[in-house]
C-alpha cells in the first residue's frame, strides 16, 4: 500500500516567521525514516500504512505542543493506493516522460 501525505502544519500564536516551528516539524519527519518532500507550502510523505502516517501527523503535533504552541493549523491531503509503492518518486517520473526533467 502506498498513503502519500500531503501536509502543511505549524502554530498560528507565535512569531510571524514559522520557519522555527516548522523545522521541529520536519525534524520528526525526516527522524521517522519515511520518504518524504520539503516544499515552499507542504510536505509530501510517503508511509506503506495508513496508521502509519496517522501517527506521525500525531508525533509531528507532539513536538509542537510541547514547543508552547497553544494554537495549531495543519491542513492535510491524503491519496491512498494499495498494491503500490514509492508514488513519492514513480508521480513524478510519469509526468517527466510527457515533458522532461522537473524543478524539485
Amino acid at each position: 500500500m502506498s498513503v502519500l501525505v500531503q501536509m502543511s502544519m505549524f502554530p498560528t500564536d507565535k512569531s510571524e516567521s514559522k520557519a522555527k516551528y516548522v523545522s521541529k516539524v520536519i525534524e520528526v519527519i525526516r527522524n521517522s525514516g519515511f520518504s518524504y518532500q520539503l516544499t515552499s507550502m507542504c510536505t509530501i510523505i510517503e508511509t506503506s500504512k495508513m496508521s502509519e502516517a496517522l501517527d506521525l501527523i500525531g508525533r509531528c503535533y507532539q513536538v509542537l505542543e510541547q514547543e508552547g504552541c497553544l494554537r495549531v493549523y495543519s491542513s492535510i491531503n491524503f491519496d491512498i493506493r494499495p498494491n503500490h509503492k514509492d508514488r513519492i518518486h514513480k508521480k513524478v517520473k510519469s509526468v517527466e516522460e510527457y515533458i522532461g526533467e522537473v524543478s524539485k
